[in-house]
């Protein structure tokens, strides 16, 4: 290209240079039709292919010379050609380069490319006004497929090139090539490259028409919204709705504020609680005390567990919501159209429904479990006596938060994994830390052993091709969650579920019911409480508004926290998944053991992880093993959230002497490591000089 304007080759693509010479070149055409032909075909080519300006003047040429349709099928196929050309170019230059640069910021791009890529094509090829070489350049830096490129862009550019065609015809007439592109034509185009969007609104409008014709949508709605199921999901949904004074219906069947507050996060803190306390009093000479005992009555201690949810419960009660707007019904619902659910005989019309039903522990069908019994995270809670010897079955956060806190309550855990080590999604530098803390406590950990059947009282497991034996008293589930998808009519509406098992939903969290939506950990793909509020957020305000402003659920910032002791808190990726995805980062550790405030409370254990971009201070992910580190896991969060890097995280004061410290400290670690070298030799020099 560079030599194209050095030559100054740009005076033969003229207008004027061939209405000069279009006689010669028209008798030329006449005395060697096939000659001009193949002339004119390698021409456009190079000139498209090299992105080289002049496109337009011989798309018009190929009209004054070949005619309107002899030169519209040439100009066709040279223009695409000479486009794809131009996409391998600028794909084997400089894709790679740009989808390693820009990883992180691509991300998003390429997902809507793979997904919608070719309709988006389409609907630029349609605007002849619009550079297309710069779409040739910029779409080969994309995943879409070559020859779905070369496709979409003879069929998206026909009709442009018959448009330059037709005034080629004309071209005496031309005084300059801004006189093709009248202001009436180039709305036109405008509004044929609005065309493809109105026609997937079409097209989107068609599939639900035909999902929902068999049902008769009612002249007149009970209420704005019905949402189903009241944990953490169905609580927001619900709320968000009344605050903005939606008429909202929110039917639970068991007990307000769902697994949460019932089974999950609140009773399993509150018995962690207490171990943790019954720990300190068994560390008591690392506190300065020559001893220290408590007696104590398992049965009290889940006696409190239930004190806690008692507590907690009106936070989440009928009484309150029903103050905040909402119309609470306690039964079991059942979807009977997209417009209607029936609960307690009772049918009520809406114009959207939520679904919030939540999950419940998955139950392997393991040979013997059903005889001997077993309790789950939903159950365990009903134990009035601490078991002697207690078989936690799963190496996941559940498992791992109870099993330690049995442990220290008194029972002899067993932990069985199958996989070769817990907690399978954190990096091994926290498992070890994990793990040895367990092995400090007495939990015997069984990794890389496969739970074959139960026993008489034994679990049989296989390890290393050799049959292990597992006896015990209690046996605890904990080997996942599945979401609650069945009878309440989904199948009966025909609504998809995920591979997973979960209610597929799209990026609004809308299913394939144009009416129904879903969230929380029915809908997944995160199964926290506070992703399930997050979702929960998105559901409302598009069931209600949704006709007006669609939102697109945002999960670029998922925080989670494992809450054994030490915690593991983490927020974006950790090293396995940088690795899993092919992204390049940095790693800067700090350890916690080196804190002040940390050793004064005897709890110099853990570290801060940071992986952040080569050579820069944007964070990419953090992960936190310590005291409380689901707490300063916060600070990160935030920064992360709103672009803030580590640079200021060293530059804002942190309270001494805190933990939060950790995370300066750690933002100080990244900054010495970054120092710049040069400079500060010179600096030192300077010094020197001011001394003598």
């Amino acid at each position: 290209m560079t030599l194209f304007f050095v030559f100054d080759l740009q005076q033969y693509l003229s207008l004027e240079n061939f209405q000069t010479q279009r006689t010669d070149i028209v008798n030329f055409y006449e005395g060697h039709p096939w000659q001009t032909i193949l002339i004119f075909f390698a021409i456009y080519v190079v000139v498209t292919g090299l992105s080289l300006p002049g496109a337009a003047l011989l798309t018009l040429i190929a009209g004054a010379i070949f005619g309107v349709l002899d030169g519209t099928i040439m100009v066709s196929f040279a223009s695409t050609i000479g486009a794809t050309l131009a996409f391998l170019v600028s794909r084997y230059l400089f894709k790679d380069f740009v989808q390693e640069r820009f990883k992180s910021q691509l991300g998003p791009i390429n997902r809507g490319v793979e997904k919608d890529g070719a309709f988006y094509l389409f609907a630029l090829r349609l605007v002849p006004a619009f550079p297309f070489f710069v779409i040739n350049l910029v779409m080969a830096l994309t995943p879409i497929k070559t020859w779905r490129f070369y496709w979409i862009s003879q069929i998206g550019m026909l009709v442009g090139t018959i448009v330059y065609v037709n005034a080629g015809t004309q071209i005496g007439q031309l005084e300059s090539l801004g006189g093709i592109l009248s202001p009436t034509l180039l709305l036109s185009f405008v509004l044929l490259g609005i065309f493809p969007f109105i026609a997937k609104k079409v097209l989107d409008y068609s599939k639900a028409h035909k999902v929902m014709r068999g049902y008769k949508k009612p002249k007149h709605f009970d209420t704005n919204l019905v949402v189903i199921g009241a944990g953490s999901a169905g609580l927001v949904s619900a709320y968000i709705a009344a605050a903005v004074k939606a008429k909202v219906t929110l039917i639970e069947k068991h007990k307000m504020g769902g697994d949460c507050l019932n089974t999950g996060c609140v009773p399993s803190k509150a018995i962690l609680r207490s171990a943790k306390i019954l720990s300190y009093i068994k560390r008591a000479k690392e506190y300065g005390f020559k001893n220290a005992t408590v007696e104590f009555d398992f049965a009290e201690v889940m006696d409190r567990v239930h004190r806690v949810i008692k507590q907690v419960e009106p936070h989440d009660s009928v009484e309150r919501y029903t103050k905040l707007g909402v119309d609470c019904i306690q039964g079991e619902a059942m979807i009977t159209s997209p417009y209607s659910v029936r609960v307690n005989d009772q049918e009520i019309t809406t114009r959207n429904i939520i679904i919030a039903s939540g999950g419940r522990p998955f139950v392997p069908p393991l040979p013997g479990l059903e005889e001997v019994g077993y309790y789950t995270s939903d159950t365990i809670w009903t134990l009035r006596t601490l078991p002697k010897r207690l078989v936690v079955l799963g190496g996941g956060p559940i498992g791992c938060e109870l099993a330690q806190a049995f442990a220290r309550l008194g029972a002899k855990v067993t932990q069985v994994q199958r996989a070769s080590h817990i907690m399978v999604r954190e990096d091994a530098d926290v498992i070890d830390v994990v793990q040895a803390q367990f092995a400090k406590e007495g939990i015997q950990l069984l990794r890389s052993h496969k739970a074959l059947r139960i026993e008489q009282g034994r679990l049989i497991c296989e390890h290393d091709g050799e049959k292990v034996v597992v006896p015990f008293d209690e046996i605890l589930v904990a080997v996942g969650r599945s979401a609650n998808t069945k009878g309440f009519g989904l199948e009966e509406l025909g609504v998809a579920l995920s591979p997973r098992g979960t209610i597929e939903v799209d990026e609004h969290l809308r299913t394939n019911i144009p009416t129904i939506y879903a969230c929380g950990d029915v809908a997944g793909p995160y199964q926290f409480t506070h992703t399930a509020a997050h979702q929960a957020w998105y559901a409302s305000v598009n069931g209600l508004f949704g006709t007006f402003k669609k939102f697109k659920a945002d999960y670029s910032v998922i925080p989670w926290t494992t809450f054994t002791d030490p915690e593991v808190a983490r927020v974006g990726l950790n090293e396995q998944e940088a690795k899993r995805q092919g992204i390049d980062y940095e790693v800067t550790k700090y350890g916690i053991d080196d804190l002040d405030r940390a050793i004064a409370d005897q709890e110099a254990q853990g570290f801060v992880k940071v992986l952040t971009q080569p050579g820069k201070d944007k964070i990419l992910g953090v992960t936190i093993v310590g005291h409380h580190a689901g707490d300063l896991i916060t600070e990160y969060i935030q920064a992360m959230k709103w672009g803030i890097g580590l640079n200021k995280i060293l530059g804002t004061i942190h309270i001494y002497p805190t933990l939060a410290e950790a995370n300066k400290y750690a933002a100080g670690e990244w900054k010495r490591r970054h120092a710049p070298v040069k400079v500060l030799e010179w600096v030192q020099r300077f010094h020197a000089w001011r001394r003598n």
